[in-house]
C-alpha cells in the first residue's frame, strides 16, 4: 500500500534517509492510512501471562518519499525502528488491584482568564462562569503507586478532568443605620458624642471592606466652673490563684510579735498562729468527711490598683483622691482540672447473635472521675462512650427471627353476615350458605427450635411460645375469611299413588287371613342425609281376603251372538293376564288358585232393536276409604244410540237402566304407617372393634383409636293416621324401616394451646404488675380434652422495697477561710480576723433511702452537683452585725392585709450610729399577704366524639378480629381547660379544681342499613302447560344512611326481583265430558222416533290427580284447543237403519307433513241394517296439513334463572336452573312426551352452580392506645389514636367509615423553663473603672408554650434539669471592663445578625448562609482618638438564611431642594453597602449639582435631562426638580385598525415622529406641558369634552338596554297561578 508523500512529510515517526538521489523512510504505523492523533500505532497487548509479560507489535516497512513502498535494503538498517515491545496485559482480576485516583477540584478560574484576549465583564450579575480542574490518574490500590492509564481505562473510562463552576460576585460589607447620638461624654468642657452601627453582612469573595462603625462629634456642654476631674483609680484584673510561699521569716516575726498587747485569748499570740491551728483542724475534718474526688486548696490572688490620667498615662496613686481602696488580695480556690481514669475495655456487644440484616448492636466503655474540677478548672468530658458493633467470635448463634402464626379457623358462622334487618334471623337454627370464620394471629420466634437445640435447654414444645406482636414484620395474615356451610337438601316426595289390591304382607307366608292394601309414593329429591330423613313412603290399610296374585282384564273380544245368529244375545270372551300386588305381569300359573273370569254375556242388536252405547269407564271413587258414615261410590253410564221399531224390536230401557253405581274403596279409614325418629349420636359398637383393628388405624400416644366405626339407633313406631302410636303389629312388617345403622365416629380433638408467653417486662415505676398470656390454637371437639380456663396470669413485679434513686447530700459549710495573714498584714485592718473569704463543703452521693452510694450513680441519675465552694464574709469590728430574718408573720386571710418579718442588731452594733441607719440596715420588711385567685377557662377546639372505652384492651399477643365493637351511640367530646392565677400566669389545672377537661355529650350516628321487606309469595307459573316463570319481589322499606349497608340494585319503583323458571304439567288440568244427553229430534216422526236431532253434554275443566279428575276448576286453566264439543247435531237412526259407533280417534299423521299424507278415523257397526239398506262409510280420512292437524315438535330451552340459594342461606353457592319445553311447530307449548316420542337430542345442561357474593361488613381493628402528647406542655398538645381496616367490605357489606384516627386535647400543663435575666452593668466595687464583674440571675419562667412567659417561684422548676436552651453550662457571672473617664474602648459584641443567604436571584444560585456580629469603638476624649483600638467583627455559618435584594431609594424633604438618596434592603431595612453603583456614576461628574433624580442623566452639555418617556419638571431656580411621565394623545391614522383613543408612553420624544419603527402612516404627538412644566389650557378643555361625551354615551346605553316595566298586578297574578311541581325520585320516604 502507498503512503501519500505529504502525510509522510509531517510524520514525526518517520526517519528519512538519502540514498543517492532517492529518499526512503521507515513508516512505523500499522497501516498506511490516516490515523487520528489519539490512536496508538501499537497493536493490542497479547500474551498468555497477565501483567508485564505481554507483548505488542507493529508493522514497519520502507517507503519512498513519493509514497510507494520499496525494499528494506533501500532504508538504513541501523535506524530501523523496533516492531515489538513488552507491555502490560490487563486481565479481569486486575479490576480489584487498580483504580482511578481522583484529585480535589482546584480553584474556580474565570473563563475569561483562560480565553486569550477576552474582555472582562463590566458588571457582575449573579456570578461569573468559571472552570475548575483536577488531576486524575490510575494507581495500584495497595500502595498508591501510579500505573498506566490504559490499565484503568480497560475497566471504566477516565473520569472528567474539568467542570464548569460559578464564581460568586464580590459581596461588599453591608452595615446598618447609625444609632442615635449618645449624650456628651463630659458634663463640662469639650467632650465627644458617638453613634454606632453594626455589620449585617460581612465582606465576601473580595468585596469592599466594612466602613467605620463609629462616628464621633465633639460637644461642649459649657465651661467647667471648677477643676475637671483628671485622675481616676483603675482596678486591674485578678492574678491567677496561687498557694502562699512558706517563709522561715514568719517564725521570726511571730517571736517579735509576742510582746504586742493584742486582745486575744491566753496562749494564742498572733493571727498567723491562730490561722495555722485553724488550718490543721480544717484539714483533719476534710480528711474525715470528704471523698478523694475533691482536693480543695485555698490560695490567694491579688490585683493592681493604679491611678491614671484622662489621657491614659499612669501617675502616682497619691494623685487620686484617697477613698476606701478596693481589695487588692483575696482568697481563692486553686483551680484543678478534671482528671479521669483510662477507658475500661469495651463491654460485650448488646447484639449477641449473627444476622447481617438486623440492626447493629452497641457496646460501651466507661471511665471514672479521679479528680473533680475545682475553681476555674476544666470540666469533665463524657464518662461513657458508645459505638455500634457486630458480635465477634466463632460460635455465635443466629439471631432469633420472628414470624406470624395463626390459630385454627373458628366454625363457619352465617349470622355474622346478616345485616340489621336480618338480625331476627340470627336466632334461627340451620342457617347455611356463605358465612364468615375468624382466627387469631400471633407472633412467634421462627427459629426457636433451632436455638433451643443449640442451647440444649429442653425438649421441643408442641406449639411455639407467643411473643410481642411488634417483633413480627411483614404482612399480617388474614384474620377472617369467607366460608361455606353446605345447605341441607330437603327430601321431596311425589304425591301418593292409588291404593293397591288387598294383599298378604308376605306372599311367601300366606298364613292367616290378615291382609293390607298399600299405597306408595317415591322420593323425587334425595335429601342430604340419605333417604332416612324422608317422611314415610308407604301407608297401609288392613283388609280381608288378601291375595297375592290376581287376574287383570286386558280387553273384551267382540260380542258373538249365540247359536250362530246374526243378532241377539251372545257372549264376550275376556282377555286377562296374571299380575302381582304391584300390578306387574307374572306367570299365569300363579293365578291358578283363582279361576279366570267367565265370558261376559252381551247383546248384538237386531235391525229393529233399541241400540245402546258401550258403558263408559267407572268414574273416580268419591271417597278414599269407607266408614259407617262414608261410603265410596263409582258410577258409569251409557246412552241410547237408536230407538226400536214400534213392534217386534227389543225395547229401550228406562233412564235408570242407563246408569250403574257400585261401591269402591270399601276398606275402613284406618291408615297405618311406620314413623321414624331422628338418628341418635354415633356411639362405639363393641362388635366393630375387630374391624377397626383390621383397618390398621394406628392408636395415638394415649392408646386411643382416633377414629372408628360406631352404631346409630333410632326409634321406629307404628302410627295410625290422626290417632297416634299403636302396637307394631298393626303395621305391615315388610316396609318397616331399620332401627340401627353403622356410622363413622368423629375423631376426638383435644384443646391445643400455646405455652405461656414470657412475663412482660416490669415498668420502671413501682407497684406494678406483670402479665403473661397464652392462646387457644385448636378448640376441643367430640369429647376431646377441654381447654383450661386461665388464659392470662398476673403477678406483682419483683422490685426492691424502695425504688432506686440517687440524690446529692450536701454537708455543712466549713469555716470562712481568709487570705493568709502574712499576705494581708500590710492592708488596713489586717490585725482583725475579718473580711471576705472562702468556705467549702463536702458533697456525697446517697440513695433515696439515705444509704451511701457511689459518686458515679449521682453523676448519671441525680441533678446537677451542688456548689462545693462559696464566698463568705467574716464581720469586722466596724461592721454592723444583725440576726437572720425571722419568718413572715401569718396572714389572717388570703388577699387581706400585710405580713412582716424582723431582725435585730447584735453586740456592739447596737451602739454604732451607722448601724442604726434603717435605710442602710432595715430591721423589718413588710409585704402584702399572698393572693391566690385562680380562674379557669376553655382553650382550643373540641375533640372528636369519643365513645367510652370498650372494656377489653387490645392484647399485645394475638390480634383479635372485632366481633361487635361498639362504633356508634353516645360518646363524649373534650375541650381542654386552662387555669390562670391572679397575675394571668398559667398554673396546674388542679388549682382550679378541674381535671383538665370540659366534657360534652355527643352522638356518633349509628349506621342504618338498607332495609327491604320480606320476599313476597311466588306468583303462579306464567304458563299452565310447559315451562314458564314465577316471580317474587322485595321492596325498599328504608334507605341506608350514616354509612349503612347499601341496597342491592333496585328498579324504578324501588323493588328487587327474583325470577325462576317453573314447569306446569300439561295434564294437570283436563276437560271432562259427561255423557251425551237424550236426543232432541227436531222434525219428530213420532211413530218412528228418528230423524235429525241434537245431543248435548256438560264439559268441565277439572284438576287431574293420580286417581283421575277430582275437582272442577276455572275453564281457562284447560287448553281451549282440546275442549270437547258440548253439543252435536246428527241424525238419529230410524228402525232398520244401520247404527255405527262414535268415531274413534284420528290416526297420527306421519312426518313430514305433506298433503299427500292422510289421517284416518274409523267407526264400527253396532246394528246392521235391514235388507236393502246400507251402512255409511266406517272410515273417514283427511289430508295432513302443517299446523292444522299435523305438527313438528322441537325442544325450547328457557333462560337461566337468578342464582337460587337455600331458604336458610344468606349468600354463597347456589344453583341457576333452566328448563326444557316441548314446542309445537305453531308455537304452542305441549306435553314433553311429544318431543320424547320423536327421540330429539337433549344437549343442554339444566343446572349450573353460581355464587351470590357475601355481604361482608368492613371490619376494623380496635382503637390503638392513645399516643404520647404531641407537646409536653402548653395549650396545643394533642393525643391521637388510630385503627386500621382488618377486613375490607365485600359485596353489599357495610363500607368502612372514613374516620380512621381520632384526637383529643392533652391536659394543659404549664411550660416551666430556666431563663437568664439580662446581664447587669459592669460593676467595679466603689471604684470608678477597670476590671470588674457583671452578673445575671437564673430564674424560673412559666408560659403556655407560645408567649415569653412570666417569672414564678424557683421551686416550680426544681424538677427540671438546670439548663438554658439546652446548655447545661450555667454562667451567672463574667469578667468585664468598665472604661475609665477619657478612655477609648470597644463596646460589647452586638447580637448576632439575622441569617443572610449570599445568593444570586437572577441565576437562582445560593452560595452560603452567614450571620455576623461586631464591636464598635467608643471614644470619650478628643485627644485620645489616636489610641482607639480597631473595630472588630466575626461571622459564622447558619441555616435557613433569607435571600435579599438591595435597591436605591430617594425622596425630597419639604425644606430641601436636594433629594435624599439611600439604599434599602428588600425587607425594608435601610443599609449602607449592597446597592449597585449609581447609574452610571461617571455621567454625573460633569453636572453640578449631580443628577440624582430617578430617570435622570447628565447630558454632554452638562445639563440634567430626563430619560425617554419622561419630561423635565424644573424648580423655580431653573434646576431639574423631577422627571414626570408624559401622557401622550395618539391620533389614529388610516392604517390603524383600532379607532379608540388611548394614552401611551412616548418611546423617545426626542426622535422625529415620522420614523417610528413598525408603524403604518404617521402619528402626531401633542405636548401637554408648557415650558414652565405646567399643563396647557387645551388639555383641560379636551378632558372636559371627553367627560361630557362619556356621560352621554353611558346614558344612551342604559336607556336602550332597560326593560319596560310590567304592571304590578299582572306579576302578582302570575305568581299566584304558578303551578307547584314536585319531583319524585323514587324515595318511599316522601
Amino acid at each position: 500500500s502507498f503512503c501519500h508523500a505529504e502525510r509522510i512529510a509531517v510524520s514525526d515517526r518517520s526517519v528519512v534517509q538519502k540514498q543517492g538521489s532517492r529518499l526512503f523512510l521507515f513508516n512505523m504505523t500499522h497501516f498506511c492510512t490516516h490515523t487520528s492523533a489519539a490512536d496508538s500505532p501499537w497493536g493490542r497487548c497479547m500474551g498468555s501471562d497477565c501483567g508485564l509479560g505481554g507483548s505488542q507489535s507493529r508493522a514497519v516497512w520502507c517507503a519512498h518519499v513519493d509514497g510507494w513502498t520499496t525494499l528494506h535494503t533501500n532504508c538504513d538498517q541501523a535506524q530501523r525502528p523496533s516492531n515489538q515491545r513488552n507491555c502490560f496485559r490487563v486481565c479481569d482480576w486486575h479490576k480489584d488491584l487498580y483504580d482511578w485516583k481522583l484529585g480535589a477540584w482546584n480553584e474556580c478560574v474565570p473563563v475569561s482568564a483562560r480565553t486569550f484576549g477576552a474582555p472582562r465583564q463590566f458588571t457582575c450579575s449573579g456570578g461569573e462562569e468559571g472552570i475548575q480542574t483536577r488531576e486524575v490518574g490510575c494507581i495500584l490500590k495497595s500502595d498508591g503507586s501510579p500505573a498506566e492509564d490504559a490499565i484503568c481505562e480497560y475497566f471504566e473510562p477516565k473520569p472528567r478532568l474539568e467542570q464548569a463552576c460559578l464564581i460568586p460576585c464580590p459581596q461588599d460589607c453591608v452595615v446598618s443605620e447609625y444609632s442615635p447620638w449618645t449624650s456628651c461624654s463630659k458634663t463640662c468642657g469639650t467632650g465627644l458624642r458617638n453613634r454606632v452601627r453594626s455589620v449585617l453582612v460581612p465582606p465576601l469573595f473580595g468585596g469592599a471592606a466594612c466602613p467605620n462603625l463609629t462616628e464621633f462629634q465633639s460637644c461642649k456642654p459649657g465651661p467647667c466652673t471648677g477643676p475637671e476631674g483628671m485622675y481616676s483609680l483603675r482596678v486591674g484584673p485578678w492574678s491567677p490563684c496561687a498557694l502562699p510561699q512558706t517563709r522561715t521569716a514568719r517564725q521570726v516575726k511571730r517571736r517579735k510579735g509576742k510582746g504586742q498587747g493584742l486582745r486575744e485569748r491566753a496562749g494564742v499570740k498572733d493571727p498567723e498562729t491562730r490561722e495555722l491551728i485553724q488550718k490543721k483542724r480544717t484539714r483533719n475534718r476534710l480528711n474525715r468527711q470528704e471523698s478523694p474526688f475533691w482536693d480543695i486548696q485555698v490560695g490567694y490572688q491579688n490585683r493592681e490598683v493604679t491611678c491614671i490620667h484622662r489621657n491614659g498615662s499612669t501617675v502616682g496613686r497619691n494623685m487620686c483622691l484617697t477613698r476606701d481602696l478596693p481589695l487588692t488580695i483575696q482568697s481563692c480556690v486553686l483551680p484543678k482540672d478534671c482528671k479521669l481514669t483510662d477507658w475500661t475495655i469495651w463491654s460485650p456487644c448488646t447484639k449477641t447473635c449473627m444476622n447481617p440484616e438486623s440492626p447493629r448492636g452497641n457496646r460501651t466503655r466507661t471511665r471514672q472521675v479521679l479528680q473533680f474540677p475545682v475553681g476555674e478548672g476544666a470540666e469533665c468530658p463524657p464518662l461513657e462512650e458508645f459505638e455500634s458493633c457486630e458480635p465477634q467470635g466463632e460460635s455465635i448463634p443466629p439471631c432469633a427471627t420472628y414470624t406470624w402464626r395463626t390459630t385454627e379457623w373458628s366454625d363457619c358462622r352465617v349470622d355474622t353476615l346478616l345485616s340489621q334487618q336480618d338480625r331476627r334471623r340470627s336466632n334461627l337454627t340451620g342457617l347455611c350458605g356463605g358465612g364468615l370464620q375468624t382466627r387469631e394471629v400471633y407472633c412467634v420466634q421462627a427459629n426457636a427450635e433451632l436455638l433451643k437445640y443449640l442451647n440444649d435447654l429442653r425438649e421441643k414444645d408442641k406449639a411455639s411460645r407467643p411473643v410481642e406482636n411488634k417483633l413480627c414484620e411483614g404482612p399480617i395474615p388474614n384474620r377472617s375469611q369467607l366460608c361455606q356451610i353446605p345447605c341441607p337438601i330437603d327430601c321431596e316426595v311425589s304425591p301418593w299413588g292409588a291404593w293397591g289390591p288387598c294383599t298378604f304382607e308376605n306372599c311367601d307366608d300366606q298364613a292367616g287371613k290378615k291382609g293390607f292394601k298399600l299405597r306408595k309414593r317415591q322420593i323425587t329429591n334425595e335429601p342430604t342425609g340419605g333417604p332416612g330423613n324422608c317422611p314415610h313412603l308407604v301407608e297401609a290399610v288392613p283388609c280381608d281376603e288378601p291375595t297375592c296374585y290376581d287376574w287383570q282384564l286386558i280387553s273384551l273380544d267382540p260380542c258373538i251372538p249365540d247359536d250362530g245368529k246374526q243378532c241377539g244375545s251372545g257372549t264376550q270372551i275376556v282377555q286377562v293376564q296374571c299380575v302381582n300386588s304391584n300390578g306387574e305381569k307374572v306367570d299365569r300359573n300363579l293365578c291358578t288358585s283363582n279361576p279366570p273370569p267367565e265370558p261376559v254375556p252381551c247383546e248384538v242388536p237386531c235391525s229393529r232393536d233399541c241400540v245402546l252405547s258401550d258403558w263408559t269407564s267407572w268414574s273416580t271413587c268419591s271417597q278414599t276409604c269407607s266408614s259407617k258414615t262414608i261410603e265410596g261410590k263409582q258410577m258409569r253410564t251409557r246412552s241410547i244410540l237408536a230407538y226400536n221399531a214400534g213392534e217386534g224390536g227389543a225395547v229401550c230401557p228406562n233412564s235408570s237402566a242407563l246408569q250403574e253405581v257400585r261401591n269402591c274403596n270399601e276398606h275402613p279409614c284406618t291408615v297405618y304407617h311406620w314413623q321414624t325418629g331422628p338418628w341418635g349420636p354415633c356411639t362405639e359398637d363393641p362388635s366393630t372393634s375387630s374391624f377397626n383393628a383390621s383397618v390398621g388405624v394406628r392408636p395415638n400416644s394415649d392408646g386411643e383409636v382416633p377414629c372408628s366405626m360406631g352404631m346409630q339407633t333410632r326409634k321406629v313406631i307404628c302410627v295410625r293416621v290422626n290417632v297416634g302410636q299403636v302396637p307394631p303389629k298393626k303395621c305391615p312388617d315388610g316396609p318397616r324401616p331399620s332401627t340401627m345403622r353403622p356410622c363413622q365416629l368423629p375423631c376426638k380433638k383435644d384443646c391445643i394451646m400455646t405455652p405461656f408467653s414470657d412475663w412482660a417486662t416490669c415498668p420502671i415505676t413501682c407497684d406494678k404488675k406483670q402479665s403473661r398470656k397464652r392462646l387457644i390454637i385448636q378448640m376441643p371437639s367430640n369429647g376431646g380434652q377441654e381447654c383450661p380456663e386461665v388464659l392470662e396470669e398476673e403477678r406483682d413485679c419483683e422490685v426492691p422495697k424502695i425504688c432506686p434513686g440517687f440524690r446529692w447530700k450536701t454537708h455543712k459549710w466549713r469555716k470562712c477561710q481568709l487570705v493568709p495573714w502574712f499576705l494581708r498584714q500590710d492592708t488596713p485592718g489586717a490585725q482583725e480576723t475579718c473580711g471576705p473569704g472562702l468556705q467549702t463543703r463536702a458533697v456525697s452521693c446517697r440513695q433515696l433511702d439515705g444509704t451511701q452510694a457511689d459518686i458515679s450513680e449521682c453523676l448519671k441519675f441525680a441533678k446537677a452537683m451542688p456548689a462545693i465552694t462559696q464566698r463568705c464574709q467574716l464581720p469586722c469590728q466596724d461592721d454592723c452585725q444583725l440576726t437572720n430574718w425571722s419568718k413572715f408573720s401569718s396572714c389572717t386571710a388570703d388577699c387581706v392585709g400585710v405580713r412582716t418579718r424582723k431582725r435585730s442588731l447584735i453586740g456592739r452594733s447596737k451602739k454604732k450610729d451607722k448601724c442604726k441607719n434603717t435605710q442602710m440596715y432595715p430591721l423589718s420588711e413588710t409585704q402584702y399577704c399572698p393572693c391566690d385567685k385562680y380562674n379557669a377557662q376553655p382553650v382550643g377546639n373540641w375533640s372528636d366524639c369519643i365513645l367510652p372505652e370498650g372494656g377489653r384492651v387490645e392484647s399485645i399477643l394475638g390480634m383479635k378480629v372485632q366481633g361487635d365493637i361498639k362504633e356508634c351511640g353516645q360518646g363524649y367530646r373534650y375541650q381542654a381547660m386552662v387555669c390562670y392565677d391572679q397575675d394571668n400566669r398559667l398554673v396546674e389545672t388542679s388549682r382550679c379544681n378541674s381535671h383538665g377537661y370540659i366534657e360534652e355529650a355527643c352522638i356518633i350516628p349509628c349506621p342504618s342499613d338498607c332495609k327491604l321487606s320480606e320476599w313476597s309469595n311466588w306468583s303462579r307459573c306464567s304458563k299452565s302447560c310447559g315451562s314458564g316463570v314465577k316471580v317474587r319481589s322485595k321492596w325498599l322499606r328504608e334507605k341506608p344512611y350514616n354509612g349503612g349497608r347499601p341496597c342491592p340494585k333496585l328498579d324504578h319503583i324501588n323493588q328487587v326481583y327474583e325470577v325462576v323458571p317453573c314447569q306446569s304439567d300439561c295434564k294437570q288440568y283436563v276437560w271432562v265430558a259427561e255423557p251425551w244427553s237424550v236426543w232432541k229430534v227436531s222434525n219428530v216422526d213420532l211413530k218412528e222416533n228418528c230423524g235429525e236431532g241434537v245431543q248435548t253434554r256438560r264439559v268441565r275443566c277439572m284438576l287431574n290427580t293420580i286417581d283421575g279428575p277430582s275437582e272442577p276448576v276455572e275453564d281457562y286453566l284447560c287448553d281451549p284447543e282440546e275442549m270437547p264439543l258440548g253439543a252435536r247435531e246428527s241424525r238419529l237412526p230410524c228402525p232398520e237403519d244401520c247404527v255405527l259407533s262414535d268415531w274413534g280417534p284420528w290416526s297420527r299423521c306421519t312426518l313430514p307433513c305433506t298433503r299427500s299424507n292422510y289421517r284416518v278415523r274409523t267407526a264400527y257397526t253396532i246394528r246392521p241394517p235391514s235388507v236393502g239398506r246400507e251402512c255409511p262409510d266406517t272410515t273417514e280420512k283427511e289430508p295432513c296439513s302443517l299446523n292444522l292437524n299435523c305438527f313438528n315438535y322441537f325442544y325450547n330451552i328457557t333462560d337461566w334463572s337468578t342464582c337460587q340459594l337455600s331458604p336458610n342461606a344468606v349468600c354463597g353457592s347456589g344453583i341457576k336452573t333452566r328448563m326444557l319445553d316441548c314446542v309445537r311447530s305453531d308455537g304452542k307449548s305441549v306435553d314433553i312426551k311429544f318431543c320424547e316420542e320423536m327421540n330429539l337430542e337433549k344437549k343442554w345442561q339444566m343446572n349450573i352452580s353460581c355464587v351470590v357474593e357475601c355481604p361482608v361488613n368492613c371490619q376494623l381493628s380496635e382503637w390503638s392506645a392513645w399516643s404520647e402528647c404531641s407537646q409536653t406542655c402548653g395549650l396545643e398538645g394533642k393525643m391521637w389514636r388510630q385503627r386500621s381496616v382488618v377486613q375490607a367490605s365485600q359485596g353489599d357489606g357495610r363500607p368502612c367509615p372514613s374516620q380512621m384516627e381520632q384526637w383529643k386535647p392533652c391536659p394543659v400543663r404549664p411550660c416551666y423553663r430556666w431563663q437568664y435575666s439580662p446581664w447587669s452593668e459592669c460593676r467595679v466595687e466603689n471604684v470608678v473603672c477597670g476590671h470588674g464583674m457583671r452578673f445575671r440571675n437564673l430564674s424560673c419562667f412559666v408560659s403556655d408554650g407560645d408567649d415569653e412567659g412570666s417569672l414564678v417561684d424557683e421551686e416550680l422548676c426544681s424538677s427540671l434539669e438546670v439548663a438554658v436552651d439546652g446548655d447545661k453550662q450555667i454562667r451567672l457571672k463574667e469578667s468585664c471592663i468598665l472604661p475609665c473617664p477619657g478612655e477609648c474602648y470597644l463596646m460589647e459584641w452586638s447580637d448576632w445578625s439575622s441569617c443572610v443567604n449570599i445568593c444570586a436571584k437572577e441565576a437562582g444560585v445560593d452560595f452560603a448562609s452567614v450571620q455576623v456580629r461586631s464591636r464598635a469603638v467608643l471614644a470619650q476624649e478628643p485627644e485620645n482618638l489616636q489610641l482607639c483600638p480597631d473595630q472588630e467583627w466575626e461571622s459564622q455559618p447558619c441555616t435557613g438564611g433569607e435571600c435579599y435584594e438591595y435597591k436605591w431609594f430617594s425622596s425630597i424633604g419639604p425644606n430641601s431642594s436636594r433629594p435624599l438618596i439611600w439604599c434599602q434592603r428588600s425587607d425594608g431595612l435601610n443599609v449602607t453597602g449592597g446597592c449597585p453603583p449609581m447609574n452610571p456614576p461617571e455621567d454625573n461628574s460633569s453636572c453640578d449639582p449631580p443628577c440624582l433624580m430617578p430617570k435622570s442623566f447628565c447630558s454632554e452639555a452638562g445639563i440634567c435631562l430626563c430619560e425617554e418617556g419622561f419630561t423635565e419638571v424644573l424648580s423655580s431656580t431653573g434646576q431639574l426638580d423631577q422627571c414626570a411621565p408624559i401622557p401622550i394623545l395618539e391620533i389614529p391614522t388610516a392604517g390603524d385598525k383600532k379607532g379608540d383613543v388611548k394614552t401611551s408612553r412616548a418611546i423617545n420624544p426626542t426622535l422625529p415622529t415620522t420614523i417610528q419603527p413598525g408603524r403604518n402612516g404617521r402619528t402626531w404627538y401633542l405636548q401637554p406641558y408648557g415650558p414652565d412644566g405646567k399643563l396647557k389650557m387645551w388639555v383641560y378643555g379636551v378632558a372636559a369634552g371627553a367627560f361630557v361625551l362619556l356621560i352621554f354615551i353611558v346614558s344612551m346605553i342604559y336607556l336602550a338596554c332597560k326593560k319596560p316595566k310590567r304592571p304590578q298586578r299582572q306579576r302578582q297574578q302570575n305568581n299566584r297561578l304558578k303551578p307547584l311541581t314536585l319531583a319524585y325520585d323514587g324515595d318511599t320516604d316522601m
